[in-house]
């Protein structure tokens, strides 16, 4: 037990502001939530292991952020409190192209360029960048008070993770999943890189159909052609039309003469017509031409025809062909260009309309460039040299249910599993470099001798297939993903080293370290949609394929159910504007998480987040709702300022005060509150109450309901503890100056302390800092733990339940509520008491009788009396289980009562006849559980009994 010395004090204003940048700094400084490596995978019970979804170093907090932050922090705060290991691992991606962009910015702003500086001293300037605005975003974490082991934090680039992501590199290419070919790939020209298919959005534009004339090589005539793009003419190999299309069979095999190709006053090139499936007749004029370097279905044509692939636009979409008038153009000015040539040597047959759909890169808004070009691979659905199965398929075999059993991988909401397989059964090869400076260089060294390649993990002084030393070193890096991919085994030692200096290093990643032992696979990943397939998807069949190289504990080979990252996904939905309308600057609707927050406060923030987050649905950000999670908070800091006042008055009055200390189910279970006998109502029914949102609040986090928590928490310290219980508490309190302590007043003060301690702790996940400074006061600065987050989570065991007293607390309710009701109506003036009548049960009358302190101070009550027949009359309701009248003489608006109890008897009149044509239908009584058929029977005698006595209030009226 510990026993507060001397009076709390809370100032009389909550001011977030201030308690709050206290907290977050008491919290990192104290190293509250570091987790230690347990010596055995036996020690402390059950673990609970979070990964951050890495921002970009480049990155500032923005509400999808702080939702997903806010969502991971409760579930980890509400494991630890529950006594398990929790660890949430922070970091940041170190977001190669995103970063690039930044720096390149900053030295376009001095007249400078990354070229000019070179590749050494440009990757410094980033490093330099990093190290000063590099931490912005964790800060802002720190700030959030987010409960993570900051001991931990990982950066992508750092050098034990870039160990990692070489060793991971040179693994899959010994295996022979590596490789690195020509192909087609989504081409940004501005930033002068790869970008994978997911980092386009496709946009539809309406643009134009170009039918342009090829002439026969012959002599003999044309054909005409349609494309989109008439600028890749220049790169032209081939014309295709389709094998069963009558109008062209007689033209396949001849050979056409492309226009404006002619070089340095040369003749146009000749190229074949061919006949391929891919050309459709329905679609334009039926003949397309082929361009194999500048658009993947060509590409495809091209392999099938065996056709030369000629690259006629450089990095930065700019025409490159010596030679040739439009030589160095952009390519939308040699677009303009060729099309008026053609025009004008009459080869432009007409230019329709026509919606296009566009690729823009996510990075820089640019149209994307389809471009052959030579990149690195990880060839996703190919067997291993070694064996096994593909990466592929082990990621889909981790998500699938088989023989009934329950899946390795589980989604919620569960339609996501049907997204990812979806994808994951149609996926194609890995794209996985980059033409980069700001990065994770590819381990690979080009010979100029015989042009093979040396993959090794150290630097090598000669090429490994001839000897040479004339070798150079890969320029391309590894996309981010790919790093970000290995996170969940990486940031826990993967692989295992004698050595952690870059420059001599030996892997070992079939070695089980402590911390891979002890937290892998990680329990959760509470993630977004839109990086489903960008990094869950690639984690997953990362994770499935090193990990299963990789024995367990015992020495013994690891189940796929043991390999994979995580055992759980969570994907929540999108934060918008109030209007359900998509946040973006172009609409200019982005909230600011920070400028809300030093508004309202991060717990009211944080709270309007969680109370409104569900699986699958949107959040529609409102502020008004925010501001009254705001009031919430200050309605919590009166109340403790009414508990501590109250402690106070004990203590001078003679009586010891003792708060019960809260363990963790770590050590031991905190012993159950037990009540005497002599209980009032009031007190029974509050740890009834404790008990039932305890069960609640445990169920709904269970499943990520997060609005059904907060919204339980909510209900039960505003509604129940602070407008029942602590007005209630006050008929008990008696603090008679020389009088001998009362033991209602003892037990009333021990229960009124021991609850809303609990309530505390009960809220501490979803407002951590609110409920810190109060706990911490209420123990007066000497609390049995550093923090409430490390104290026990309140469960339903810790406090009786008691069915009879919630039973009788509701009937004194409805009674307090309906008495209320009619004072009002009536006109009561709100201080001035009124005698009541009250008819009901035995049951009723007796707990109203027992009860009279209540309803007077609830109910303004001065008297009551229990006729024995039914109430009627314009001073009088009727409930199912009692009639009550206020006596109160008062000139009635009979129209009015008329017109109320009019509308309220066509209610019932609905009600049941609603209820009749459900208990007459033989089908439905037949097909409708007990408990449905029951309880519509309840609801129809009940209706009736209103109908009964309205109807009888109606007739008293005349």
């Amino acid at each position: 037990m510990s026993k507060p010395s001397s009076s709390p004090d809370l100032p009389k204003a909550y001011d977030p502001s201030v308690i709050e940048e206290h907290w977050a700094r008491y919290w990192v400084e104290e190293h509250l939530f570091d987790v230690p490596t347990p010596q055995s995978t036996q020690d402390n019970g059950e673990k609970f292991t979070i990964l951050l979804p890495p921002p970009n170093v480049t990155g500032r907090l923005h509400m999808g952020h702080m939702l997903n932050q806010t969502e991971m922090d409760i579930l980890t705060r509400w494991h630890r409190m529950l006594g398990d290991l929790a660890l949430w691992v922070p970091g940041t991606d170190h977001a190669g192209i995103a970063t690039q962009m930044m720096v390149e910015r900053q030295l376009k702003e001095e007249g400078k360029t990354r070229q000019e500086l070179g590749r050494e001293a440009f990757t410094q300037r980033v490093w330099c960048w990093r190290k000063l605005y590099g931490g912005a975003i964790l800060d802002q974490m720190k700030r959030l008070g987010a409960s993570v082991d900051w001991s931990r934090e990982y950066f992508t680039m750092d050098d034990r993770l870039s160990i990692a992501v070489k060793e991971a590199f040179i693994r899959l290419y010994e295996q022979g999943l590596i490789y690195r070919g020509a192909y087609i790939v989504n081409w940004d020209p501005s930033i002068q890189t790869a970008v994978s298919d997911l980092e386009v959005e496709h946009e539809e534009r309406l643009g134009k159909l170009y039918h342009i004339k090829y002439p026969l090589a012959d002599g003999t005539g044309s054909i005409t052609v349609a494309t989109t793009r008439p600028e890749t003419m220049l790169g032209d190999t081939a014309v295709a039309v389709n094998p069963t299309d009558a109008r062209y069979s007689a033209l396949i095999g001849k050979k056409v003469r492309v226009p404006l190709t002619g070089v340095n006053g040369g003749h146009d090139r000749e190229i074949p017509i061919l006949a391929d499936d891919w050309a459709k007749p329905e679609f334009g004029t039926g003949a397309v031409k082929v361009t194999p370097a500048h658009d993947p279905n060509d590409f495809a044509i091209g392999q099938r025809h065996n056709l030369a692939a000629p690259s006629i636009l450089d990095e930065t979409a700019r025409i490159t062909l010596l030679g040739s008038p439009y030589n160095g153009l952009d390519r939308y000015a040699a677009r303009e260009k060729i099309v008026a040539d053609l025009e004008a040597q009459g080869l432009l047959e007409a230019i329709k309309d026509h919606t296009l759909t566009i690729g823009l890169s996510q990075r820089t808004g640019v149209v994307i460039e389809p471009r052959l070009s030579l990149q690195w691979f990880l060839a996703v659905n190919k067997t291993p040299n070694t064996g096994g199965k593909s990466i592929a398929q082990n990621a889909i075999d981790a998500v699938e249910s088989v023989n009934g059993e329950k899946a390795a991988i589980n989604f919620t909401p569960e339609m996501y599993k049907k997204i990812y397989l979806e994808w994951m059964n149609n996926i194609h090869d890995w794209c996985i470099s980059r033409q980069l400076w700001w990065g994770h260089r590819i381990p690979a060294w080009h010979c100029k001798s015989c042009n093979q390649i040396t993959v090794a993990r150290d630097t090598p002084t000669h090429c490994e297939h001839c000897n040479s030393t004339d070798i150079v070193q890969e320029t391309d890096v590894l996309d981010t993903w790919f790093s970000s991919g290995l996170l969940p085994f990486t940031t826990l030692g993967w692989p295992s080293l004698t050595s952690t200096s870059p420059m001599s290093w030996t892997p070992d990643p079939h070695a089980l370290t402590d911390d891979l032992a002890a937290f892998y696979p990680t329990t959760l990943l509470v993630t977004g949609f839109d990086i489903l397939f960008f990094w869950v998807a690639r984690m997953i069949m990362l994770g499935c394929h090193f990990m299963l190289d990789v024995p367990t504990q015992d020495g013994s080979k690891r189940a796929l159910a043991d390999a994979v990252p995580f055992k759980e996904v969570y994907i929540h939905g999108l934060v918008r504007d109030a209007n359900r309308e998509k946040m973006s600057k172009t609409k200019g609707n982005v909230i600011n998480p920070i400028d809300i927050i030093e508004r309202f406060g991060t717990d009211a923030v944080r709270f309007t987040l969680a109370s409104m987050a569900s699986p699958g649905t949107d959040i529609a950000f409102s502020e008004a709702r925010t501001e009254g999670y705001r009031a919430f908070a200050n309605k919590i800091w009166n109340a403790a300022r009414f508990l501590f006042m109250n402690l106070d008055r004990a203590r001078e009055a003679g009586y010891k005060i003792t708060v019960k200390t809260p363990t963790n189910k770590l050590n031991h279970t905190t012993e159950p509150w037990t009540l005497p006998e002599h209980t009032p109502l009031e007190t029974r029914w509050i740890f009834d109450r404790l008990h039932a949102v305890s069960v609640e609040v445990d169920r709904a986090l269970a499943n990520y309901r997060f609005d059904e928590a907060a919204n339980a928490i909510y209900q039960f310290f505003w509604g129940e503890l602070c407008d029942w219980y602590l007005e209630l508490v006050k008929l008990r309190l008696d603090f008679t100056e020389g009088a001998e302590p009362n033991p209602t007043t003892a037990l009333t003060l021990a229960s009124l302390t021991g609850v809303f301690e609990s309530a505390l702790r009960l809220l501490s996940p979803f407002m951590p800092f609110l409920t810190e400074e109060i706990w911490h006061a209420l123990y007066n600065q000497q609390p049995p733990a550093k923090s409430i987050a490390l104290t026990r989570y309140p469960q339903p065991g810790d406090f009786p339940a008691d069915p009879v007293a919630a039973t009788a607390m509701q009937t004194m309710q409805d009674l307090v509520t309906t008495i209320r009701a009619l004072r009002k109506d009536l006109g009561v003036p709100e201080k001035e008491p009124a005698p009541i009548n009250l008819h009901g049960s035995n049951r009723i009358v007796a707990l109203a009788d027992s009860n009279q302190d209540m309803l007077v101070r609830m109910a303004r009550v001065n008297s009551m009396d229990f006729p024995a027949e039914p109430l009627s009359g314009t001073n009088a309701r009727s409930t199912a289980d009692f009639d009550v009248a206020v006596l109160y003489e008062r000139q009635i608006d009979v129209a009015a009562e008329r017109e109320r109890l009019t509308k309220d008897l066509v209610k019932y009149e609905k009600g049941l006849e609603s209820a009749n044509r459900q208990l007459s239908n033989e089908s439905f009584m037949a097909k409708a559980p007990a408990h449905i058929v029951e309880g519509l029977r309840k609801q129809h005698a009940e209706t009736r009994t209103l109908y009964d006595k309205t109807k009888s209030a109606l007739d008293a009226l005349g």
